[in-house]
């Protein structure tokens, strides 16, 4: 393999670290520790949903703690304002003057906590953050810090008190993921030493911000052939064209499609994409995009159902040699 096939050693090795970290965190479940590792390498954000207790706002501190950078974690509330999130104008006595005093949505790490308890009008304080990197406060046009990365757990749509993320909100997420119970004997370990393994999370950053952002560029940088450009393609236009869907995959969820699969290689050492990496990704990346087609009165929103069907589209598209 030449050089320009494999990654870096000093850069494997800050991605092993990275792995070792999250996953000490949340043992047992590697496939979602290396979905969310996916969402950070790929310059996306993640969205953890499942019931509560699972480990969700777990998953969240280890990622956060683990590439250090400033973190704020935002509690949503049904009352809870945008500027909340943003921050707000005040008026200064000492300068006769009115001064934007930046919220929490201004740090490295962003941990949004059950934020489908917020209202949608709060819930869209997010979207120029999310795509843009920036915020629109009082006039003015305010860049976020760089990386900018946010974690968001929701509990399932059909619990009390939530608002389900409209479409426009859940595009902006580039993973998708929910964690489901423990093995049993990880949880029997887990009540054995439960402080301990809280402890974990909250231990010093593996990775300086520096060496993160030089990662999530290297990881832009890695090859995607245009045989694979295709295939992601035909994955996304399967969406736009089932009977099943009123609502398919928008270009951004192809764009996204791509990222994740070079970040997915990545995290396996590699400068290229192959179709194992498309296909790993491709459910975690399309099926919160979708929207089931009507059903009797109304639309279904059942996440099992949208995954299964595009886990279906998924199957049937042929696979580049």
């Amino acid at each position: 393999m030449t050089a320009a096939a494999a990654m870096a050693n000093n850069e494997l090795e800050a991605i092993r670290r990275l792995r070792d970290t999250v996953s000490s965190a949340l043992e047992g479940k590697e496939e979602a520790v290396e979905l969310a590792l996916v969402a950070l390498l790929g310059r996306g954000h993640l969205l953890i949903e499942d019931v509560p207790g699972v480990g969700k706002t777990t998953l969240a501190r280890a990622l956060a703690n683990a590439v250090g950078g400033e973190l704020r974690r935002i509690q949503f509330t049904s009352d809870m304002l945008p500027s909340d999130i943003l921050g707000v104008s005040v008026f200064d006595q000492r300068t006769s003057d009115f001064v934007v005093r930046q919220g929490p949505i201004f740090a490295n790490v962003v941990l949004a906590d059950e934020i489908n308890r917020a209202s949608p009008r709060t819930q869209s304080a997010l979207l120029e953050a999310m795509n843009e990197g920036q915020v629109s406060l009082e006039g003015q046009t305010l860049p976020l810090p760089d990386p900018f990365f946010v974690i968001a757990t929701q509990n399932p749509s059909d619990f009390a008190g939530t608002f389900p993320l409209p479409e426009s909100q859940l595009d902006r997420f580039l993973i998708r993921i929910r964690i489901g119970y423990p093995p049993p004997a990880v949880e029997a370990r887990l009540l054995v030493d439960g402080p301990r393994r809280i402890e974990s999370t909250q231990g010093k950053p593996v990775l300086q911000l520096d060496t993160l952002v030089a990662l999530q560029r290297q990881t832009a940088r890695v090859s995607l052939d245009p045989a694979l450009a295709h295939y992601v393609q035909a994955l996304v236009q399967s969406t736009r064209s089932s009977p099943m869907l009123s609502l398919g995959v928008s270009p951004r969820g192809a764009l996204a499609l791509a990222a994740a699969s070079r970040a997915r290689a990545a995290l396996r050492g590699r400068a290229y994409c192959i179709a194992d990496d498309v296909q790993d990704c491709a459910l975690a990346v399309l099926a919160h995009r979708v929207r089931l087609a009507a059903s009797g009165d109304g639309y279904s929103t059942s996440r099992d159902e949208a995954e299964t069907i595009v886990r279906d589209l998924i199957g049937r598209i042929p696979v580049p040699l």
